[in-house]
């Protein structure tokens, strides 16, 4: 079982710790993969749209590339997040918005559709649930049908700071969050997901989509006729 992590942080805070913490409870050390942002992708998308015509035309394809080969090959993910200003930091909002291709709406990749997804966020105060959604939302777009969240509030600027009752919660619900990825053997895709897809091969049939490459991707994968990346 592969595990890929994304750190929307360069240092190793108490959103990392919790993050390592599942990670460790799910698996071995040894099939964990982690990209650092803004270390591993220190870009901003610049919105040219070169991606919607050809992905290789990104002017950062190389770097974002080596990320996301990884999260295809991956059976969990697990992003990490702290919180700023009530929101995902800058460096994670930057990679979602540098992905956005792979979405529903554009080239969703069929191996999404069978993944696990874990998204940590910690706060000192309040916003990690928010930051968590953030996360939640996009990688729901990509066609992932099993994520779950976990924001907490830490009451703490470090994880040195935080108490021992706050840490005994945490080491709880991190060994929960372990069980259940490891009880859910098969992951079935929901209505949601589906209704969402289904609207977006409505609008591609009707060429309401963001142009040739798309509909020809979907074309490709049979989705406009009977396939569907899910089954």
């Amino acid at each position: 079982m592969k595990i890929v992590m994304i750190h929307g942080q360069n240092h190793k805070g108490s959103t990392y710790t919790i993050g390592r913490m599942i990670a460790n409870k799910i698996n071995c050390e040894e099939n964990v993969v982690e990209f650092f942002l803004p270390r591993d992708l220190n870009h901003f998308c610049v919105g040219c749209y070169a991606c919607i015509g050809d992905v290789t035309k990104c002017p950062f394809y190389e770097e974002k590339n080596k990320i996301m080969t990884e999260v295809e090959s991956a059976d969990i993910l697990i992003f990490t997040t702290p919180t700023y200003c009530l929101r995902a930091s800058a460096p994670m909002k930057s990679f979602i918005d540098l992905t956005f291709n792979y979405w529903m709406s554009h080239r969703p990749r069929k191996c999404m559709f069978s993944k696990k997804a874990i998204v940590i966020s910690t706060a000192a105060g309040s916003g990690a649930k928010k930051a968590v959604k953030d996360i939640a939302d996009a990688l729901f777009y990509w066609g992932i049908p099993c994520i779950m969240s976990y924001g907490i509030s830490i009451q703490a600027m470090n994880w040195n700071g935080v108490n021992d009752k706050k840490k005994k919660k945490i080491e709880k619900d991190a060994t929960k969050i372990a069980n259940k990825v490891l009880k859910k053997k098969l992951v079935k895709v929901g209505f949601k997901t589906k209704a969402i897809f289904m609207l977006m091969r409505m609008m591609q049939k009707a060429n309401f989509g963001s142009g040739d490459a798309d509909r020809a991707y979907w074309e490709k994968n049979g989705w406009l006729d009977k396939e569907r990346p899910w089954g």
